[in-house]
């Protein structure tokens, strides 16, 4: 018979939770410690951080203002994009500072889960593992490691506080309490809509751990909060063109490729291998993994409701994965990605629950065995976790990384050739493009760059076709008919360059690189008026453009409008005293001008 617990057993399990707080805190900052030294990334970093104003400009109550009301990047989280500006207020953009604020939330979430867990179940040692396997697991390397990513640690950190003050409620019912939860609730919301299916996962807990029965009319404003947000989400991503068509990915092909995500995404978190930064679509028949999967996600679902009275448990923790990884399964399809390891940063904690509760049940009557198992599996995750991180620690390990283990990786391929563009590595980058194009064929951005890297390496014949199959698959790119212009000029097609920086300017009317193209087009062609339009346009947008005052005043001199012409000129060598060709041409015209006026 097991002796009663008495006040003697009170200090020693607070220290056993001391000492299982230190070491989540110290096994999370030990194994992520490396971040502090990587750099931001090229992939969403530029537009989450180092080339967004708005951020750099740290907090104010214009960047407040307009981080409520902004649809930036195809996204509504404002509490998101206020960590983002306090960082940059804070540390400006010294990246290891921005990425440790992704640790300690991720610290702090994994500290909290444990006390939450441990507050509802009573179950110290199943909470702490759980914990342990929120903080060290490597899919969640993606959140962490992820500077853009701070939208999943800081919606987590309210996701775990809000199911700490429910706790809270349903121990003392109160006016206070519930209205604290739902605040933390909208807080999470504003930080990424991850969180609408919270509301459901409160009516599981409701049945277990809480055993208070199902209450829908306590959850009602919590369920109105999660519909507004989803539609203005959904509204943001279709404004911004992110919500991808049924004719670009069909339905069924959604829901084979949702199927089999949901299977993909345990296997990985019970094998954690070739984890990349993105997955693409595959290019094969999804129907037999799709049914195989289907089969086997209805026959668990079947049987963990037929074993809910005994271990209800298995119900929660399942039903916890499917629901919360119901926004982001691809059914509405945001971006051009398979799945995401970030999406299972909040449903890993349902399968945890079942699976650490289930072991340890049914290892119940061999310690050893389960202690020794428990230890073996944080030890893996311990490894692991540190493995991956390394692979963040640049944009190239990075990419290069995605690119071996996965198939066909388009976007990798073309995120590397950025990067080798961008360190001078022309021919590196070229190699890389012609793959994504090879693997890609529909991708009209990587023609255009493809077909730009060409021109530069003095093969403007092959680039033509990149560029032309890049206004081809995209019309409505002016970028692609800039440079398609670009290349026809240096063919000497200037009728043809001309047709394709006029589009260009249909397009984008500002783009003064553009005008001041299409007006040199038009005065080789000469077409002096028309070039003479353009050349003022491009003053017009861009006054300290020496180029355009100088092309501007040579046009003018060639119509006869000499006073314009000197006008132009003057202002083309104030703003360049050294520029020669300029002072020639204004000394020129002001002599034509002396000549004429004595006739």
């Amino acid at each position: 018979m097991p002796r009663r617990k008495s006040y003697t057993d009170q200090p020693l399990r607070l220290r056993s939770d001391l000492w299982i707080y230190l070491l989540l805190v110290a096994a999370v900052f030990l194994t992520y410690s490396r971040v502090l030294h990587f750099d931001f990334i090229t992939f969403d970093d530029p537009e989450y951080v180092t080339e967004n104003p708005h951020v750099q400009a740290g907090l104010s109550l214009a960047g407040a203002a307009w981080a409520f009301g902004s649809s930036f990047a195809g996204n509504w989280f404002p509490l998101t994009w206020l960590s983002h500006m306090l960082d940059c207020e804070l540390f400006g953009l010294a990246s290891g500072w921005h990425h440790f604020t992704n640790v300690w939330m991720h610290a702090l979430s994994t500290l909290l889960w444990f006390t939450v867990l441990k507050r509802i179940t009573g179950a110290r040692w199943k909470s702490a593992l759980v914990a342990f396997l929120f903080a060290l697991h490597p899919l969640h390397v993606e959140s962490v490691a992820w500077v853009s990513e701070r939208k999943d640690v800081l919606s987590a950190l309210f996701w775990v506080l809000t199911l700490w003050a429910y706790a809270g409620y349903v121990g003392r019912p109160g006016r206070g309490r519930y209205l604290l939860t739902l605040f933390l609730f909208c807080l999470g919301l504003m930080a990424k809509p991850m969180l609408v299916t919270l509301p459901i996962v409160l009516l599981l807990l409701d049945r277990w751990p809480f055993r208070r029965g199902v209450r829908i009319l306590e959850k009602l404003p919590f369920f109105a909060a999660s519909i507004a947000v989803s539609v203005v989400t959904y509204l943001v991503h279709q404004t911004a063109g992110a919500i991808a068509s049924f004719e670009l990915v069909p339905l069924t092909a959604r829901f084979e490729n949702a199927l089999v995500s949901y299977a993909v995404y345990i296997l990985k978190m019970v094998w954690p291998a070739n984890l990349a930064v993105f997955y693409p679509y595959s290019q094969g028949s999804l129907v037999a993994p799709a049914v195989i999967a289907g089969i086997a996600i209805g026959t668990i679902t079947v049987l963990v409701i037929r074993v809910l009275p005994r271990w209800p448990y298995l119900a929660v923790g399942w039903l916890w994965y499917l629901v919360t990884l119901l926004p982001v399964i691809g059914l509405i399809q945001a971006g051009a990605l398979a799945r995401a390891d970030r999406y299972t940063y909040i449903p890993m904690i349902g399968i945890s629950i079942a699976l650490v509760w289930g072991a340890s049940d049914a290892l119940e009557a061999r310690p050893r065995t389960r202690l020794a198992l428990a230890a073996a599996v944080c030890s893996a995750c311990l490894v692991l976790t540190w493995l991956q991180v390394g692979y963040w620690r640049d944009s190239i390990s990075l990419y290069q990384h995605a690119i071996d283990v996965t198939l066909d990786n388009y976007v990798a391929r073309f995120n590397l050739a950025s990067v080798m563009e961008a360190r001078g590595s022309t021919a590196e980058a070229v190699a890389q493009l012609r793959e994504t194009v090879r693997i890609r064929p529909y991708f009209a951005t990587a023609h255009a760059e493809l077909g730009q890297l060409l021109a530069k390496q003095g093969q403007p014949e092959e680039a033509l076709g990149e560029l032309q199959a890049a206004v081809r698959l995209k019309p409505d790119s002016a970028d692609a008919h800039f440079r398609l212009g670009s290349v026809l000029g240096t063919l000497g097609r200037t009728g043809d360059a001309a047709a394709e920086f006029s589009q260009t300017i249909r397009l984008q009317p500002e783009n003064a690189d553009a005008h001041y193209n299409l007006g040199i087009s038009l005065a080789q062609g000469d077409k002096l008026p028309e070039a003479a339009r353009e050349f003022s346009a491009t003053v017009r947008l861009k006054p300290d453009d020496v180029d355009a005052r100088f092309n501007l005043g040579i046009t003018l001199a060639r119509l006869g409008r000499l006073d314009e012409s000197i006008v132009q000129l003057s202002d083309a060598v104030r703003i360049r005293p050294d520029f020669t060709e300029a002072r020639q041409a204004l000394e020129d015209a002001i002599s034509l001008k002396q000549r004429s006026g004595k006739q």
